[in-house]
């Protein structure tokens, strides 16, 4: 009987400790899932904390950029404006220039001016009217003697 008591002892404790592994083993299964599940939502959580982040530093960034690219866009503009009036003035003098030097080749030909021109049609004009009324009062006189 010893035997028997002996053996029975050891493999109840055998038993018991299968089953106390067993359960351990499903405990830290259960654990190591659980914790998978909390990594997985922190991730989760975090990702969209980090994507958030990301577009507000993004949002940053292009008003940064915006406001250097519109300052360099602002500063070539009036560069170009610059150039603008510069080279205007220029050929605005030139043009005078070039008047100038044909007309006086014209002058030295004998050639007038367009201004000139109609001041003569003028004048023109006036003395014709007044031969036309010295011409009526000569026939007046003419038509009375």
């Amino acid at each position: 009987m010893s035997e028997d008591n002996d053996q029975k002892p050891d493999s109840d404790q055998g038993q018991e400790t299968d089953d106390q592994l067993a359960g351990r083993i499903k405990g830290s299964a259960r654990q190591i899932w659980l914790a998978g599940l909390g990594a997985y939502t922190k991730a989760e959580d975090d990702a969209g904390r980090f994507f958030e982040r990301l577009v507000q530093e993004g949002e940053q960034l292009e008003t940064k950029t915006r406001g250097v690219v519109e300052k360099q866009i602002r500063s070539v503009e009036d560069r170009v404006g610059d150039v603008r009036q510069k080279a205007t003035g220029t050929w605005d003098r030139l043009e005078t220039m070039f008047d100038e030097r044909v007309s006086g080749a014209l002058r030295r030909l004998g050639i007038h001016r367009r201004d000139e021109i109609e001041a003569m049609e003028r004048r023109i004009q006036a003395l014709e009217a007044e031969i036309h009324k010295l011409r009526e009062k000569d026939e007046e006189r003419s038509e009375e003697e």
